[in-house]
């Protein structure tokens, strides 16, 4: 351990060895760097978090409400829930973990969200399974989800059935009337799954995040799928 390196966490899980770390780099200064990987996989930087701050406020800059429920699905470092929680609107926000020893870090203290999100009463942390919608979710106003890296680059080969026709529609039926699905994925848009979304929903569409990445160098690209049934009944297309 040295003030450039720490190891905070590391866990074996069902999906792969879970890894949270702190580190600095020079062009940085004394900023502390919080990165997670799982497996081989590197998941997410505390470095630069536009792509999950816009999940956030682009999801719920399409609901015209007073109050608002909201599911987020995936907690990793925070950021999505944190920037949800900046809405006013919000009375209620979930988020589901598939991990419970993220959930941990949270609650310990051991990332820098999780005071924010602990001590706010409008937030619960629910060690769960996103993806088994029928038993983890009731109807609410916006599901926002930051999971896997796109459609058909998931952590869990278990997650794919959501990404069809049939996973999407179970999903939409757990939506109040004009609720909104949005997602974040890794990348450009992909048209296919754009396209996929507006059979299911009533309307679809997708925002490109272009960002600063310090550490590849040059620029970086995330995408924020947005869709939304009808303000009236849901109906499937």
């Amino acid at each position: 351990m040295s003030l450039s390196y720490e190891e905070i966490d590391f866990k074996p899980t069902a999906i792969g060895d879970l890894l949270l770390r702190r580190r600095r780099m020079v062009q940085f200064g004394d900023l502390d760097i919080y990165e997670v990987k799982l497996g081989e996989e590197f998941l997410m930087t505390s470095l630069f978090h536009e792509a999950e701050d816009k999940l956030a406020h682009l999801g719920l800059a399409e609901l015209n409400k007073d109050k608002l429920d909201v599911v987020v699905g995936g907690l990793g470092l925070g950021y999505t829930a944190v920037a949800a929680l900046e809405d006013s609107r919000i009375s209620s926000l979930v988020v589901i973990e598939f991990l419970d020893e993220v959930i941990q870090w949270h609650k310990k203290g051991l990332v820098p969200m999780g005071e924010k999100l602990t001590r706010d009463s409008r937030c619960e942390l629910v060690h769960s399974d996103f993806f088994n919608l029928k038993k983890s979710l009731k109807k609410h106003d916006a599901i926002l989800l930051d999971i896997d890296h796109t459609p058909d680059f998931v952590l869990n080969p278990a997650n794919k059935q959501l990404y069809t026709h049939e996973g999407l529609s179970e999903l939409a039926e757990h939506l109040n009337p004009g609720g909104v699905f949005a997602m974040w994925a890794d990348g450009k848009p992909q048209n296919s799954f754009t396209d996929l979304l507006g059979k299911v929903f009533d309307t679809s569409k997708s925002h490109t995040i272009e960002f600063d990445n310090p550490v590849k160098g040059g620029t970086s690209f995330g995408t924020i799928y947005i869709a939304q049934s009808k303000k009236t009944t849901h109906l499937n297309k």
